[in-house]
């Protein structure tokens, strides 16, 4: 089925900005959410939404229309795909300190953010030896897909950027008097939170790609892009590719780890027990847990229903998983 013919909508969204009273604003949140059939996570801390949703588009244009009434939000950033299936199978609106996470007090993105490249313009951008480009997603996204040439950091969350950087500062920027930072990462919100930090860091040539790399693999369609590989997200797709198809990919429901096609093929790969990553980071307990949950995920599927544990199989688990906040982006 071709995504224009896919029934549900996902919407990933972020927006930094001001708010006072989050517990009000979840209320508020929560109804709409309920009242529109739409499942999925949505973040809110004093520094704005972050968040992933589905259901069918006449909710989601619902929920979307609610979220840019809320203080600083009319501009908010969206990246829409498509789904055969709901991705989702409850709605959570959390309180947190941070849309995602970075730990670094005084980060301002709504106020020092880096300069904004839009897709169409960031292979010129990246193609330049002078530009350092670095990849601020953690290490699992980027082993299936990156930008060619970018500086991977090997980092398991986000909360690690700061001091990977400032260990790695002189290196990455070779003696150069006036360095220029391109940065990236799946919708936007982390790669602009990174330019407000090197901003803090005093860099001032600071760059990051606009709406992330969903925007430009739903807009870059040339054959020699400098895109490679596959994205990860956050929900039941597991990764998309140019297009914003659905990839090659699928999530490991132990590890929550994403599986290559190889891996897959692999006899240390068992879907929802284990796979080549975790085939011995478990316990004989943890693998029985894990092969009743499957078993019973494949009889409700027999049946036609939903099942609970699918979700946590389906996707990742946004708040144990990351501190990223729910990650798509």
């Amino acid at each position: 089925m071709s995504e224009g013919h896919q029934p549900i909508v996902v919407a990933a969204l972020y927006r930094f900005s001001s708010f006072e009273d989050c517990q009000a604003l979840k209320a508020g949140l929560e109804a709409v959410c309920a009242g529109a059939g739409v499942k999925g996570t949505l973040l809110l801390a004093p520094e704005g939404v972050n968040g992933t949703i589905a259901g069918q588009p006449a909710g989601i244009d619902a929920v979307l229309a609610h979220i840019r009434t809320l203080p600083g939000c009319a501009d908010l950033s969206v990246k829409l795909s498509r789904a055969e299936a709901m991705p989702f199978y409850r709605m959570k609106v959390r309180l947190k300190r941070e849309i995602v996470t970075m730990g670094q007090p005084g980060i301002d993105p709504l106020k020092d953010a880096g300069a904004y490249v839009a897709a169409g313009d960031w292979d010129a951008l990246i193609a330049d030896p002078e530009t350092i480009l670095i990849d601020t997603r953690n290490d699992y996204e980027v082993r299936i897909g990156t930008f060619a040439g970018a500086v991977n950091p090997g980092t398991a969350s986000f909360r690690e950027f700061p001091d990977w950087f400032r260990a790695n500062r002189e290196t990455l920027l070779e003696g150069r008097a006036a360095p220029r930072v391109a940065m990236f990462c799946t919708g936007g919100i982390r790669c602009e939170k990174a330019t407000a930090f090197l901003k803090s860091e005093g860099l001032e040539a600071v760059f990051h790609l606009d709406g992330g790399i969903l925007r430009y693999l739903e807009t870059v369609s040339k054959p020699d892009s400098a895109w490679r590989g596959e994205c990860f997200v956050f929900d039941q797709r597991v990764a998309v590719g140019p297009g914003l198809t659905v990839g090659s990919h699928v999530l490991c429901h132990a590890c929550r780890m994403p599986v290559t096609p190889e891996e897959q093929a692999s006899p240390l790969y068992l879907p929802g027990i284990k796979c080549p990553a975790c085939h011995d980071d478990r316990n004989a307990r943890q693998r029985a847990g894990y092969a009743e949950r499957q078993r019973q995920v494949t009889l409700a599927a027999a049946r036609g229903v939903g099942h609970l544990g699918s979700e946590s199989q389906a996707r990742t688990d946004l708040d144990s998983m990351t501190d990223d906040g729910p990650g798509v982006l």
